[in-house]
């Protein structure tokens, strides 16, 4: 068992493309499953999301699920 304490608080990204808004909602215990859904995102050719916007967001992701 871990002395690790695991955050609750739910993180908030977005990216604003012209007349859209991407928002991801995530926990910390959740961030693996969020990065898999910015490349969902960029892998389906309906949406204007490209893999450089899930770089982007998955850099942000990284940085706020860092302690400190």
């Amino acid at each position: 068992m871990s002395n690790r304490l695991v955050s609750n608080d739910v993180h908030h990204i977005e990216l604003r493309k012209k007349d859209e808004t991407y928002v991801f909602l995530f926990r910390d215990c959740d961030r693996a499953e969020a990065l898999r859904a910015l490349g969902r995102h960029a892998s389906n050719p309906e949406l204007s999301f490209t893999w450089y916007d899930a770089a982007l967001l998955s850099q942000r992701i990284r940085k706020q699920s860092q302690p400190g």
